[in-house]
């Protein structure tokens, strides 16, 4: 066991380390030449990162920076920008805080001016300015994660309750330009997605916004269900977006990391996006298949999985993706399985991720804990913490979706 955990270990790190966003923000600065005054903005869950790195390389052509981060994700301070953390995955005071600060940074530009705009996933919660009352905000969010929403679905209508996304930041820095640098965090890297698109034209429509409404039973207000009907911008012509790291980078990195172990690696999907619990069951079917193996083999899959909440436990999609296969590998020597988020939190939890092997059902078991009752409970943090099953990284400074791997060790 404790072999397949160091693999499992060695392959998470590798995967990691490769997905950081500092030689992408490199490659796309190397070439750029700005004119006139430069301004810094960075959001999400590797904006520190990504700001740190265009610090490094720009120093003092950045005249003024703000950045907008999740909590424990600053690594302290960047020249003279204004740092600050924030709430995810509901957005929070510092949320809006940071997003002013972020407006009135760039109020004032000229046409020979740029915003450099740095975004990564989670920019969607932690970069907001509402047209409705934060606690709706809040409230809206809520809902669509507990009905199981998906990302681009949760965007369509964060867009329509805030001022800053679907293309409507980058109509606040006009006439200056945007030059956007994307960390991709949505599966088939939709620009007008990721962090909700704050300077990207946005392809979804009213009537789109409505069919979630509807689809989910959503309840809003009479003003939100009136904003639903306001379209967003569908043409900006003062940004220049390059999109950089994505999950299939992600997979990449796993792969070549399996194969220096010495498992043959398959990369089965870089467009994971089913329930949990059923991609942890999957990967534990295909682990069943070829118990009988001689060879070492890795299968990754990589994706962002969703949750429909049951219970009222504590966890995160990749703590449940390894705890419902830990049934289906059980007694399967040799054999594990993990899921981590990239940015090193999973869920409302200080866990990136989980682990479980062909003995965790017998550890839980030995324990008193039953999979099936702590998985209809999404109480899946406690199960595995209660066998060391956590992955823990802390915060990793990228945000490239999931990576969920089975390791079968011959």
């Amino acid at each position: 066991m404790s072999t397949i955990r160091n693999d499992a270990d060695v392959i998470i790190r590798a995967a990691i380390n490769a997905a950081l966003p500092d030689n992408a923000v490199r490659k796309a600065l190397e070439n750029q030449r700005f004119t006139g005054r430069v301004r810094l903005v960075a959001i999400g869950k590797a904006a520190w990162q990504m700001a740190a790195t265009a610090s490094q390389l720009l120093g003092r052509r950045i005249e003024a920076g703000v950045v907008v981060t999740k909590y424990g994700h600053s690594k302290g301070k960047i020249a003279d920008f204004e740092i600050w953390e924030a709430g995810h995955p509901v957005p929070d005071e510092n949320s809006f805080k940071g997003a002013q600060a972020a407006i009135d940074l760039v109020q004032g530009l000229g046409a020979e001016d740029t915003v450099l705009f740095l975004v990564s996933g989670g920019g969607s919660a932690l970069f907001e300015k509402p047209l409705v009352p934060q606690e709706e905000i809040a409230d809206v969010t809520r809902q669509l994660l507990a009905c199981g929403a998906d990302i681009v679905e949760i965007n369509t209508l964060r867009k329509r309750l805030s001022a800053v996304k679907g293309g409507k930041f980058a109509k606040l820095c006009a006439p200056a330009k945007v030059f956007s640098i994307v960390l991709s965090d949505v599966l088939g890297d939709p620009l007008d997605m990721i962090a909700s698109g704050p300077a990207y034209p946005d392809s979804a429509t009213a009537a789109d916004a409505r069919a979630i409404v509807e689809k989910y039973g959503l309840k809003l207000s009479s003003k939100a269900l009136a904003l639903m009907d306001a379209e967003t911008p569908k043409e900006l012509d003062n940004v220049k977006t390059q999109i950089t790291g994505s999950v299939r980078q992600l997979c990449a990195a796993a792969s070549k990391a399996c194969r220096e172990l010495g498992y043959e690696p398959v990369i089965l999907t870089d467009c994971l996006a089913c329930e949990a619990s059923q991609a942890g069951a999957f990967l534990a079917a295909i682990a069943q298949y070829h118990k009988d193996t001689q060879r070492s083999l890795a299968f990754i899959a990589g994706g962002e999985t969703v949750v429909h909440l049951t219970g009222k436990g504590l966890g995160g999609r990749n703590q449940e993706l390894a705890l419902a296969a830990a049934e289906g590998i059980a007694g399967l020597a040799g054999t594990a399985v993990f899921s981590v988020g990239s940015d090193g939190t999973d869920g409302p939890t200080d866990a990136a991720g989980g682990y479980a092997d062909f003995e965790t059902k017998a550890a839980l078991k030995a324990k008193g804990v039953d999979i099936f009752q702590v998985l209809k409970e999404n109480d899946a943090y406690h199960a595995l913490k209660a066998v060391d099953g956590l992955v823990m990284t802390g915060p990793t400074g990228t945000n490239v979706n999931d990576v969920s791997v089975l390791l079968i060790r011959r």
